[in-house]
């Protein structure tokens, strides 16, 4: 190799030895009698030094040439620093130079490659092979890869065999908008691209492949977020001959493996709260659980006192924002704002203050006596300088609205720690969810999820009070995975069908290989689906999916640096026999 040492790993039981490093240049520094040169690889940086009158004339001339990102060679001696760099693993040494070869010279780059740069989302994507450079970019994708290692040893140890599922797969009409493939050999006729392995997973288990694990590119054509992407992984797993109890317990045990191996954390047993009471509890059916402010519900203590905001509501909820009592009128002029934001939709905020005497002001005090405010401080399980900060209005939507203020204070706060992680199973969600505009129930998770064996006589009378054998696994109030026990009965899954509004006829084109299949001796099965880049993204502290992936597309689905989608040929797509107009 063209190295003998990598930018990152000499250190001072290194001094004396002669080494070849090669690498891009970070920075130079040029002092006249003295030159530096970071020297810069995907390990770290070393620091090269030639010196006026020591160095050989034609190796200095050719380091004063030098621009940032020149990929060169340096040969040369490692001694020790006089003035060391804590802030690096090699700041202890560097490099005496003795030859210096540019191994390709480099255009100065639109943006600086260092830690804090000063490009922005979409100059850094349209360089993205520039950004992948950055150290904290790198980082990311080498966290991906420990995740992913760690994955298959986890698995791999209980028994799993990988499977790779098809790419090319049938369109189907339930979940998200499906890409599609049009097929040249059978005109008229698409792929698309899998939104999960999900039947292919379950035809498996049918297979007796018993358990099962992938993971797996998958395409969903929707509107994009930062923890969304059109193309992104999932760990796909599938298990046979099991109850809900042994995919939580098997599951709960891989993250577990994984903090431990890539975090050095240990998590204790997580914890189970039914999708019921995560909705009266926090609003959302992915609790933010590192911090508390549990919802409280007041109207049998607010309604009929002549505040026509609360009696007219179906729902007065509220939060104890502990220790904020010292909220100015700004800052809670500014509460108010955000949850009459569109994307919150509430209508207005009031709140309560626990003085230090604990009597109780609030912004409704005309309508209500202070041994009214007494009960509500004592709902709350209220202190002196608590904040209550209240909510009215249609009971889901109000639920909503005050789960978006709960998180925000939470922020305010200061009570969502990155280097905090809270777990969460939520288990018992609805089979099915009522749909006004197509006036039909949709699956809340998938058609192929079982209901609750105890709640199968309400299939037919009650469907909507239906729970799902459905699990997802939250951890700072991000769902990170999801899955549940499947059907393994063609009767059961038919009449799931029939409930979802398809025709006998309609089930059988969609999903005939899958009923036809249960009929040759399909074992009980489940399985569950974590969004890897999510948890990556989790695991590294951030916000956003797209620097846990190498090439990710911008919020319009496009890959700025190649720059697709694009328009393809006439003559592909004559041989496609598709018809483009387009439409101005």
């Amino acid at each position: 190799m063209l190295r003998s040492h990598t930018c990152g790993e000499l250190r001072l039981e290194n001094v004396g030895q002669e080494v070849n490093l090669t690498g891009w240049v970070q920075k130079s520094r040029d002092k006249g009698g003295m030159l530096w040169i970071d020297l810069r690889d995907r390990y770290g940086i070393t620091q090269l030094s030639l010196e006026e009158g020591v160095s050989e004339a034609s190796v200095l001339t050719t380091a004063r040439t030098l621009g940032r990102e020149y990929v060169v060679k340096a040969t040369g001696t490692v001694i020790e620093r006089i003035s060391k760099n804590d802030k690096i693993a090699t700041g202890d040494i560097e490099i005496k130079v003795t030859a210096l070869e540019i191994l390709n010279p480099a255009k100065l780059p639109p943006f600086l490659i260092e830690d804090d740069t000063d490009g922005g989302d979409d100059l850094r994507m349209k360089y993205r092979y520039l950004d992948l450079r950055r150290s904290p970019v790198r980082k990311s994708l080498e966290l991906r890869h420990r995740m992913g290692q760690q994955t298959r040893a986890y698995l791999d140890g209980q028994g799993f065999i990988e499977v790779e599922t098809p790419v090319l797969i049938k369109s189907t009409p339930e979940g998200a908008r499906d890409f599609v493939v049009p097929s040249r050999m059978n005109p008229g006729e698409f792929y698309a691209l899998p939104q999960s392995p999900q039947t292919f997973k379950q035809l498996l288990m049918v297979s007796g492949f018993d358990k099962y694990f992938q993971i797996v590119k998958c395409f969903r054509d929707e509107d994009l977020r930062a923890d969304r992407q059109p193309e992104f992984t999932q760990i796909d797993c599938e298990m046979s001959f099991v109850t809900q109890e042994d995919i939580l317990n098997t599951f709960e045990g891989l993250v577990k493996h994984l903090f431990k191996t890539v975090k050095g954390i240990e998590l204790g047993d997580f914890p189970r709260m039914t999708y019921a009471d995560a909705m009266r509890l926090y609003g959302s059916d992915k609790p933010d659980t590192r911090f508390a402010m549990q919802f409280v519900e007041l109207n049998d203590l607010v309604k009929n006192k002549g505040f026509k905001v609360f009696d007219d509501a179906e729902l007065v909820v509220g939060i104890n924002a502990s220790g904020s009592a010292h909220f100015t009128r700004k800052q809670l002029d500014e509460l108010t704002d955000f949850v009459k934001r569109p994307q919150v939709g509430a209508t207005g905020l009031v709140y309560a203050r626990v003085q230090e005497d604990g009597s109780v002001k609030s912004s409704v005090d005309k309508f209500y006596s202070p041994e009214d405010l007494a009960q509500w401080a004592q709902a709350f399980d209220a202190k002196p300088g608590d904040l209550l900060l209240i909510l009215a209005g249609f009971a889901d939507k109000t639920r909503k609205a005050l789960n978006e203020l709960r998180l925000e204070m939470g922020s305010r706060l200061g009570l969502r720690d990155k280097d905090t992680f809270s777990t969460l199973w939520v288990l018992d969600f609805p089979l099915l969810e009522w749909d006004e505009d197509s006036n039909r129930y949709h699956a809340m998770h998938h058609p192929f999820t079982s209901p609750k064996p105890e709640d199968m006589d309400l299939i037919d009378t009650n469907p909507g009070a239906v729970r799902a054998n459905a699990y997802d696994m939250v951890i700072n109030g991000v769902e990170v995975g999801g899955g549940s026990i499947r059907i393994h009965d063609r009767g059961v899954q038919s009449r799931m069908f029939n409930l979802l509004g398809f025709t006998p006829e309609e089930a059988q084109a969609q999903f005939g290989f899958l009923l036809d299949a249960f009929e040759y001796g399909a074992p009980p099965h489940g399985g569950i689906a974590f969004g890897f880049d999510r948890l990556c993204s989790l695991f590294g502290g951030a916000d956003s999916i797209r620097d846990f992936i190498a090439f990710p597309k911008n919020n319009s689905g496009r890959d700025v640096m190649i720059d697709a989608p694009s328009p393809i040929v006439q003559a592909q797509l004559d041989e496609l026999q598709i018809d483009v107009r387009l439409r101005g």
